[in-house]
């Protein structure tokens, strides 16, 4: 008798929850119908107005556009400011917006304001589902479509791929933390300016080791040819210095030559002016002196000049000598935080890879396997008029609304025998069988 009591009482429940899920998805249904703007609703906004003068209609481009409904449940407009939604529909927000635009800008008629849905707030599926996540709304859409949309109930097979999937994801992210902290080591030791990269510890595993071994020797490769360059440019630079130097000694040299042909020609020059005073010497000679001593000073100006270029040279070469190491520093410098941040981010990818493979591994202990009768239970968390979260139980046939996170649990149905059942129904109770033997007697 306690058994038929249980059975019963369990077929109220599921039609008690039925009449209530009914109603919610009646209700769902009616909002969904009113056209309410929900938070995050992408909206069109388009304004015209009639030209008389042109006889025409004229888009008022700088008003329009794209909007969406922020989760406070307003929208922000161009030059009318923010506009609350609140239970609005689509048509009831654009007579707002043309009475709010005839009231700003001073019209005589309201312009012709049309307010369209361009994308609905998404709904989210989790919980016992193949694919979680987030999906597109549309009118009319049920708890049984978003749950064929995540791919149906969560089954023992999803969850082998699943975590192929995670592990080798995971073994990419260990790879690329290797490949970081190989790069981080050789940028460290071009920092510090040694001949000797020092690498990480490689892992325990033969073909991880391997791979360690491969990426270490690129890494080397890497830093003997930077370094070469490096060599190749400061060796490029001192022997342009060194040979700047040879030329300015070579051109003191010319210097030296210069100033004892401009003595001579103007000790020359002195005497031949004695000479053509007395009459001994012709004028001409006089004048060929003195062109050639312009010659011998202008000769000496260019060899002066050519000691101020060459010097010039020097002191660039120096300073590029100089500034290619605080160069390197620099580039070197740059890659290093690059580097470190990417290993960061790539700790972090591990981590969120763990815990994913972890979750999955955990569910697949719980998950159905083929066969297996299973009892599906729906949930859905929404906001009420207050803004506050709210927790309803559903059916497949509950009409969503946007935003709505449908949450979709499945327990494993224990079977009920239905012998102890028929027995107790058909073997009369003790009581009963006192009764009749009184009746009887």
């Amino acid at each position: 008798m306690a058994v038929h009591c249980k059975i019963q009482l369990r077929r109220f429940r599921q039609v008690l929850a039925l009449g209530v899920a009914f109603a919610v998805g009646l209700t769902s249904l009616a909002g969904a119908e009113n056209g309410e703007l929900a938070p995050q609703t992408k909206l069109r906004l388009t304004v015209v107005q009639w030209m008389p003068t042109k006889g025409e209609y004229q888009q008022w481009g700088a008003l329009g556009g794209e909007f969406i409904v922020s989760q406070a449940g307003t929208v922000l407009l161009p030059v009318i400011g923010s506009i609350p939604v609140g239970n609005l529909d689509t048509s009831g927000l654009a007579e707002e917006i043309a009475t709010r635009l005839q009231s700003k800008i001073g019209l005589v008629n309201k312009p012709d304001t049309t307010v369209e849905i361009v994308e609905y707030p998404p709904v989210y599926v989790v919980g016992d589902v193949t694919k979680p996540g987030q999906y597109q709304f549309r009118l009319g859409m049920t708890v049984l479509q978003a749950l064929a949309l995540s791919g149906g109930e969560l089954r023992s097979d999803a969850h082998s791929q699943d975590e192929i999937k995670l592990v080798g994801e995971l073994k990419g992210v260990d790879d690329d933390i290797l490949r970081c902290m190989a790069r981080i080591a050789r940028l460290e030791a071009e920092m510090s300016g040694t001949t000797e990269i020092k690498f990480p510890q490689p892992p325990l595993g033969n073909s991880e080791s391997r791979a360690a071994a491969e990426i270490f020797g690129q890494e080397k490769i890497i830093f003997s040819a930077r370094a070469n360059a490096l060599d190749r440019q400061t060796k490029s630079l001192s022997e342009l210095r060194d040979l700047l130097d040879a030329e300015i000694n070579v051109l003191q040299e010319k210097i030296k030559g210069a100033d004892l042909n401009i003595k001579s020609a103007e000790d020359e020059l002195v005497g031949v002016k004695v000479l053509v005073d007395k009459g001994v010497a012709i004028v001409s000679r006089r004048s060929d002196l003195e062109r050639a001593l312009a010659g011998f000073r202008a000769d000496r100006l260019d060899q002066v000049t050519a000691i101020m270029r060459a010097r010039q040279g020097i002191t660039e070469a120096t300073r590029s000598l100089e500034g290619l190491r605080d160069q390197q520093q620099t580039d070197v410098a740059t890659e290093l935080q690059k580097e470190q941040a990417n290993l960061d981010q790539l700790r972090l990818k591990r981590d969120v890879a763990q815990r994913l493979l972890l979750d999955t591994l955990a569910s697949a202990s719980n998950a159905p396997r083929p066969g297996e009768p299973t009892l599906i239970e729906f949930s859905v968390t929404r906001q009420d008029t207050s803004g506050e979260p709210k927790q309803i139980q559903v059916s497949e046939a509950t009409t969503l609304l946007p935003g709505d996170v449908l949450k979709v649990t499945y327990n494993k149905q224990a079977p009920v025998s239905s012998e102890p059942a028929a027995a107790s129904l058909n073997a009369p109770s003790t009581n009963n069988a006192k009764s009749e033997q009184a009746r009887s007697q």
